[in-house]
Formats: structure tokens, sequence, C-alpha cells
């Protein structure tokens, strides 16, 4: 299915996952705006280059996921938002009890609220257009959890209770909501924190990413960014207008267990 003449908001993608979603949505017609919080010049010649590269008219817009006015004014400046995947997240891990009160605020804002406020705006972009896709990207932590990162799983599973709710509230219309719930996945801020785990393990590289990194993840292997945005493609494609209110992992078998 091309995605010609649709418009594409992804928060948080300026790297990594989010950036990775973004070049599959263009290359599939989509236009696409970044985000993030930040407004340097390689974040707009990024834009740039996907735009050059797919023929798409790409663009990037500065929105601090933290404060919900901005996350709601992303989606207005944006002008249209037929797609809409929120990405935009941060990780702190600590015991409950020593949990940093300002960490688990920024990580509820960021990881799950501002999911509520840019929802809320695109929605009825979505409803005048006759069309929309949400697209979550949760986390196995949003299905199952690990100790010391109580506010990374509690916002990931508010995310996916989120989904839920908004594609009950949608499912009479040609709209859907789904959740896509990676595992470990290869990202250069995963791929930097390698040669430390490395050198603390005493480890080689393979034996790090497999018996500590993906020790919770039977396939032995990340999951890659292009493999994301693929899966984001096809939950925006004809082929899965009757999927809505789920969610997909991919994170190699990690949920089975």
């Amino acid at each position: 299915m091309s995605l010609s003449g649709k418009t594409a908001i992804i928060t948080g993608s300026n790297s990594g996952i989010g950036l990775g979603v973004a070049r599959e949505l263009a290359k599939a017609g989509a236009d696409v705006v970044l985000n993030s919080f930040t407004d340097r010049d390689e974040d707009h010649a990024l834009a740039a280059e996907i735009g050059e590269e797919t023929g798409t008219n790409a663009r990037y817009i500065k929105a601090d996921m933290s404060k919900g006015d901005e996350c709601r004014a992303l989606i207005e400046k944006a002008g249209a938002c037929d797609i809409l995947v929120n990405n935009a997240g941060i990780q702190h891990v600590s015991p409950i009890d020593q949990f940093p009160v300002e960490k688990w605020d920024a990580i509820i804002a960021i990881n799950m609220n501002s999911t509520f406020h840019t929802m809320a705006a695109a929605l009825p972009m979505m409803r005048k257009a006759g069309w929309g896709r949400v697209v979550n990207i949760a986390s196995a932590h949003g299905l199952t959890a690990s100790p010391f990162k109580a506010a990374y799983v509690a916002a990931k599973h508010g995310v996916v209770g989120m989904t839920k709710t908004v594609a009950l509230e949608t499912a009479q219309e040609p709209i859907t909501c789904n959740a896509i719930c990676p595992g470990y996945v290869l990202t250069p801020l995963v791929e930097a924190q390698i040669p430390d785990t490395m050198k603390e393990y005493d480890m080689s590289r393979e034996d790090v990413i497999k018996n500590v990194m993906l020790e919770r993840q039977p396939s032995k292997e990340f999951a890659t960014v292009e493999q994301l945005g693929g899966t984001t493609v096809f939950l925006c494609s004809d082929a899965a207008a009757q999927i809505t209110g789920t969610t997909i992992s991919v994170d190699g078998g990690w949920t089975a267990l």
C-alpha cells in the first residue's frame, strides 16, 4: 500500500527507533514530520535528507514531549496528522525506594503523558480526514516487568492501556490504534553501551550481547529499527484495517516466556 498523500508525525524521531520508523514511512510514500526537543541545524538537515531520498515532504518540528502544551502544539503546527507514531521516551534504572522523584515525573511525562496529549490533538484531524492510524511504540515492558524500572514499566503499561481505550472509542470509524512492543533494539544508544559492558563483565562482544543484554530475549538477536518501521507501515496498510486495540510484540520471543 502506498501512503502517498498521508502525513505521519513521529515523536522522538531524530535518532534510533523513531528515525527508523520515519524512514520506512517515507519510503512507503508518507510525508513525515520528525520531532525532538532540540532545534539544531542537523535536525532540519536530517529531515531534508529523508525528503530528498524518498521524494516526500519531510519536516522537523521542535517540541518538548515532557510538556503537554508542546505535545499538542506539535500536532497543530504540522497542520495534518493521518498517522501518529508516539515513540518519544527516556529511561532510568533505580530501586523504587531510591527512585528520584524528578526522574519518575520525567519518565511518566515523556513516555506516557505525551501519548495522551498527542492522541487527543490528532484524533479530530483524523476524523475530519476520514482516516487515521495511531501506532504507539510501547515495549516488552508494557506487557511484563523488570526490577528497578518502575517508572518505565508503569508508563509503558499505561500506553498499552490507552491504546486499547482509544481503539474502542474509534472502533466504528476508519481509525485504528495499536501498540508495538519491542524488546531490545539495536540503536546507536544501545550500540554505545556494548564496549563499556564488555569491560564491566570482561566478556567478548558476542557474549555480552547474548548473555547480558539479550538475556531475556530468546532469539538472542536484536530487533532492528527497520523491522519496527516495517511493522508500523503494515499497521497503516489496508491489510491491517481490522487490527486495532492490540499489541504486536517484536521481541524475539521475550513475552512468550
